[in-house]
């Protein structure tokens, strides 16, 4: 039985303001952008395998407690630095803590301040990027050379030094990372309400009388999402890589929370022999880093209107 091409049709704009939408139509039924990205997605099959790594790390960060096989500070010294094996399958660190178990919990902290650092970048950046671009004059002036300031400071030196004043911990690195990493989603917002602000469905909505402020969080955001989502996901194994970075210059995540980064600073002393000490806790890094990447890559191809 031979398959029908897919043909589009407009449906029309789906508020005011709203850009024409089409849907493909297969076999007599439509079928929604959304839809087609999420094929396009899934055909990839790199950024498949980031999904089910991202969705692994997720699982065992929320059931840490349930999955780990020791409680997160249970030590025996007694044990201390052994190698893998039936009874400590990643072996055990200098005071003889599980390190199966302070991955587990140091991937639940590295994913705690990846997504809650992209959250505060978010926050602080999009609103910032659609004042600018939406308002345009004073307030993008000022907008840009505030990005401007900010860019000169590179972003992990400028996080160290929030670290030195605030000291470690979780919350304070979520502060670090979020304050010093907004500017390339608050750039990126900009970026694209200039391109959209002369486009006819808003200066239709504009010539009606809607205020400026819905023309942009209603009419131009959701046209704008595509690139901010991908943004969004491809700075979380940053944001991660930073809390990592911080954590292994000793200025992180304080004792007894379990960081990945301060796991493979404590295994430098005792790399030449203990080597299971650093390896695991890189490898979970870095698989992290690969997840979100990927994932980021894949939504990147998927959500570009250029794709069929």
């Amino acid at each position: 039985m031979s398959t029908a091409a897919p043909s589009q049709v407009a449906i029309g704009p789906g508020a005011l303001g709203s850009p024409i939408q089409t849907l493909d139509v297969i076999a007599g039924r439509p079928v929604s952008n959304t839809r087609r990205a999420w094929r396009r997605f899934f055909k990839q099959r790199l950024a498949v395998v980031g999904l089910v790594i991202t969705g692994f790390l997720i699982f065992i960060a929320v059931f840490a407690p349930f999955i780990a096989p020791t409680p997160m500070e249970a030590a025996d010294l007694m044990s201390a630095n052994e190698f893998p094996g039936p009874e400590h399958l990643f072996g055990t660190d200098a005071v003889g803590r599980d390190v199966l178990t302070r991955i587990i919990y140091g991937t639940r902290t590295s994913l705690i301040v990846g997504f809650s650092a992209v959250a505060l970048a978010a926050v602080i950046g999009i609103p910032l990027g659609l004042a600018a671009g939406l308002r345009g004059g004073w307030v993008d002036f000022g907008v840009m050379r505030i990005v401007e300031i900010m860019v000169a400071f590179p972003g992990i030196l400028f996080a160290m030094f929030l670290v030195s004043l605030t000291g470690g911990g979780v919350q304070n690195i979520i502060l670090a990372i979020g304050v010093t990493s907004w500017v390339t989603l608050c750039r990126l917002t900009r970026s694209q309400l200039l391109t959209l602000r002369e486009q006819e469905f808003v200066l239709a909505a504009r010539s009606m009388g809607v205020p400026e402020w819905e023309i942009g969080f209603r009419h131009m955001l959701p046209n704008a999402l595509a690139p901010l989502i991908v943004a969004v996901t491809l700075a979380i194994p940053t944001a991660i890589f930073a809390e990592a970075g911080l954590s292994f210059l000793g200025i992180g995540i304080n004792e007894p929370t379990p960081s990945l980064g301060k796991m493979v600073a404590d295994s430098a002393q005792y790399i030449r022999v203990y080597w299971h000490l650093g390896f695991f806790p890189t490898l979970a890094i870095a698989l992290a880093m690969l997840g979100f990447t990927f994932v980021g890559d894949g939504l990147r191809d998927a959500l570009d209107p250029r794709q069929n």
